[in-house]
């Protein structure tokens, strides 16, 4: 299916909208799984984004930036899964190895950007001194514009201009290349999932970690709901435990000193 312009409009406008919010890291829709959902709305096939997106944002669940690292930009990674998807007609797994090239382009230009900017600090070091707000708030607003618009130019070209480009690119792979990108598509959310479990497992969490790969794998139901649903039930029990054995702790600590009272009162 192809992309009118008015989509490709639309998707630009969206783009510069959560490319800010990526810049500021200030709302976190900038997430694959907002990203997809919208393009999905935009596209006309809601149940193709939420696809793209619970796929997607599985694989770069463990991709965060930190300081000046930049992990694969997750806006396009979202943007183009989805597009792809919807543009050629192959699976959202396949797509999300297809959408890779599309994220590194602007994780280059993000880096740029960092280095780039750098020559007005010397701007924004001035203006603090000066204690002039006004200008330094404008500074900060022409960064900002710059990354919007470079977010919007970009999505515009890649999922309208390059569609044709595209589609023909993937109608003359051959079989196994495409297969190899399937196979690449469905194993990066693992890997994604496997980054975050390095970050936050615990050891005494691992019970609920190997309950939930059971039930998960072994129990027939039709949607990840009832999953959820279990999830957050031992995620309440463990808070529950925890808040008993904090209460626990304080009025043994407050008998513990009620009974130092005395002692003291009596000698």
């Amino acid at each position: 299916m192809a992309i009118t312009l008015a989509q490709g409009i639309a998707l630009a406008v969206m783009a510069i909208i959560v490319g800010v919010d990526f810049w500021l890291e200030a709302l976190f829709i900038f997430r694959p799984i907002i990203v997809c959902t919208l393009t999905g709305i935009i596209l006309g096939n809601v149940p193709l984004g939420l696809m793209a997106g619970g796929l997607t944002e599985l694989a770069f669940a463990g991709l965060t930036p930190a300081g000046g690292t930049q992990p694969p930009n997750p806006v396009l990674a979202g943007v183009m899964t989805t597009v792809i998807a919807y543009t050629t007609g192959k699976d959202p797994a396949t797509a999300i190895g297809l959408a890779l090239p599309f994220s590194f382009l602007m994780q280059y230009i993000i880096l740029f950007y960092y280095s780039s900017f750098s020559l007005f600090m010397k701007k924004a070091d001035k203006y603090a001194e000066e204690a002039d707000g006004k200008s330094l708030a404008r500074l900060n607003m022409l960064t900002t514009g710059i990354v919007a618009i470079t977010y919007g130019v970009v999505v515009f070209l890649c999922a309208y201009v390059a569609q044709d480009a595209m589609q023909s690119l993937v109608k003359a792979m051959p079989e196994w290349l495409t297969h190899g990108f399937e196979i690449a598509g469905g194993i990066l959310p693992a890997v994604g999932f496997g980054m975050l479990l390095k970050v936050m497992l615990k050891g005494e969490f691992v019970p609920y970690l190997i309950l939930g790969f059971v039930i998960a794998s072994f129990v027939p139901f039709s949607n990840l709901l009832p999953v959820a649903v279990v999830g957050m039930a031992l995620a309440l029990i463990v808070f529950n435990n925890e808040r008993n054995n904090k209460k626990m702790a304080v009025a043994s600590s407050a008998a513990f000193e009620g009974e130092g009272d005395d002692e003291n009162e009596g000698i």
